[in-house]
């Protein structure tokens, strides 16, 4: 799913970005509500962030990525935690582009999120390349996205990708 976001665009750097686990929904530009194998998954787009909150019967987990204030967490290049039954894992990383390069890349990854039943992309007013997207799916028991989060007037594009599980015991390794 594709949609216009019509906010100012707030969130300019990429460096600004911080990580929650565990926030409480917050107010969304749009959302996307999915079912994945038993799994309730909302993708939140907040602006030139995102939030994902996964509800399952072994319990539920909130993912949040935005310009946090009065957050001391930045974004992290990775997370691995238990979450009641679950491990979660999130990694992140900023891709710096050249201008042309960017666009293309942009394009590319809107066209390939607007088109798929499980994604959800955001652009902003007078940017073609100033997007969130989000793309969700359900693998081997597990919930896993990704996020792009374009930042065009630096030239970067944030990352990150997020796996959620059923823990698995040492023995059955």
């Amino acid at each position: 799913m594709l949609t216009t976001l019509n906010t100012a665009y707030t969130d300019t750097r990429a460096d600004d970005l911080a990580w929650a686990l565990g926030r409480e929904p917050l107010p969304a530009l749009a959302t996307l509500e999915l079912e994945l194998e038993g799994a309730q998954l909302q993708l939140r787009l907040l602006g030139a962030s995102h939030q994902v909150l996964l509800e399952e019967e072994r319990g539920s987990c909130s993912e949040t990525v935005a310009c946090i204030p009065g957050s001391s967490t930045p974004l992290p290049l990775g997370v691995a935690k238990r979450v009641g039954d679950w491990e979660y894992e999130f990694a992140a990383h900023v891709e710096t582009l050249s201008e042309g390069s960017f666009a293309g890349r942009a394009q590319e990854l809107i066209a390939l999120v607007a088109d798929h039943p499980n994604g959800l992309a955001g652009v902003f007013p007078g940017s073609p390349h100033a997007f969130t997207a989000l793309l969700a799916h359900r693998q081997d028991g597990q919930v896993r996205w990704r996020t792009w989060h374009a930042y065009p007037q630096e030239g970067q594009l944030v990352v990150t990708r997020t796996r959620v599980g059923v823990r698995t015991p040492a023995a059955m390794l």
